[in-house]
């Protein structure tokens, strides 16, 4: 994809993420693989008044170029970028119930099927760290471990994918199971899937959503 289009799909993301109530006000951000690092949108930025020219890129050396500061947490965005290849788009939200969960700094289990599109029988909640250091990516990168996502402590939640379009699914279906998670709470103790169970769906995910052949 070109860099114009690169730019004017973040601003759409933006803006979708925001009706949605994926994301709130001036929290979040999100960003997509380019040429030598990323781009990324600018600190402080909410999706009113975003347009293309304030999305930043940052090489992956941290170097920025545009007219705004990056993201405050562009670090964790680099970070991913340069250890896991497979990915092509970050977005990070405030999201209500993924950031209820964050900040009982609790793990989500296998509780439903829909957890392997995520990659694996959990969704981590990374440790805490101050928001923009390299300790919060550290963190962050060993919650993803093999996976699309993690919940940040105290914080929000990190979902990635080949495209925006695939992390845009994964920060759906997060915010998703963050919901029901939650809701299976309050009225008892969630029955977890065995290893078996679980292993199951996770092998149906390998062709789930491609095309035949």
């Amino acid at each position: 994809m070109k860099e114009e289009e690169l730019r004017a799909e973040l601003v759409r993301m933006t803006k979708r993420l925001d009706s949605m109530g994926l994301s709130h006000g001036s929290s979040g951000n999100l960003s997509a693989r380019f040429e030598d690092g990323f781009l990324i949108t600018p600190s402080g930025f909410g999706a009113e008044g975003l347009t293309d020219d304030d999305i930043v890129y940052v090489h992956l050396s941290g170097k920025s170029s545009g007219r705004w500061q990056p993201s405050s947490e562009w670090l964790f965005h680099r970070d991913i970028y340069a250890e896991r290849p497979e990915f092509n788009a970050i977005i990070h939200t405030h999201s209500n119930a993924a950031t209820a969960l964050a900040c009982l700094r609790r793990d989500i289990p296998p509780f439903h099927y829909m957890m392997a599109l995520l990659g694996g029988d959990s969704l981590r909640c990374a440790d805490y760290a101050t928001f923009g250091t390299q300790a919060l990516s550290d963190n962050a990168l060993r919650a993803m471990k093999d996976r699309k996502a993690c919940l940040l402590a105290n914080h929000g939640m990190i979902a990635a994918g080949k495209d925006l379009a695939e992390a845009f699914k994964n920060t759906v279906e997060v915010e998703n199971l963050s919901e029901l998670y939650m809701r299976a709470l309050s009225v008892g103790e969630p029955v977890l899937l065995s290893q078996d169970e679980f292993a199951d769906a996770l092998k149906r995910f390998a062709t789930y959503g491609k095309p035949k052949g």
